[in-house]
């Protein structure tokens, strides 16, 4: 994006509006929720879940929108700071998308096939810190902290 900005562009004083269409009907989506809301709060976007069809959150991603353009031009022209945007880590939103893309458990936990029930205790107590709901309020981490435990769990009845 900044590159097709140009020369004069700035990030700083442009509003970016994620809007997710087809909240009414889930099977046509090609991106769910959470994924959406993580990669845009994690960009410092704003994100708005809509329906085209019923008009749902139509008028409110509009009046934040307006809203946040007035903001912008009251405050010389650039966004203005917000403590949401600091709400999660990047180290967070990566490792919420490589739970989610894991192929097993294994790989869930980022652990070797065959590692120890040591090995599979450490790397789910250091998931399980990162993720955990009372700690993360992150997109997806809610999710991908029960599959963590779910992982862990699988693992360490295999493992004599």
């Amino acid at each position: 994006m900044k590159q097709d900005l140009g020369p004069h562009g700035n990030m700083e004083n442009i509003v970016f509006v994620v809007c997710a269409n087809k909240i009414d009907c889930a099977k046509h989506r090609c991106v769910d929720e959470s994924e959406g809301r993580l990669w845009a709060e994690s960009k410092g976007f704003l994100y708005f879940e809509t329906s085209a069809q019923t008009g749902e959150g139509i008028n409110e991603m509009f009046q934040t929108f307006y809203a946040s353009i007035v903001d912008l031009c009251e405050n010389g022209g650039k966004r203005p700071i917000t403590n949401n945007s600091a709400s999660f880590t990047k180290e967070q939103a990566d490792t919420i998308r490589r739970i989610r893309n894991s192929k097993d458990s294994w790989d869930m936990l980022g652990v070797k096939p065959g590692a120890s029930r040591d090995e599979v205790n450490k790397a789910y107590r250091k998931l399980a810190v990162l993720l955990h709901p009372d700690k993360c309020v992150a997109p997806g981490s809610e999710d991908a902290f029960k599959a963590v435990v779910n992982a862990r769990t699988a693992l360490l009845k295999n493992i004599k």
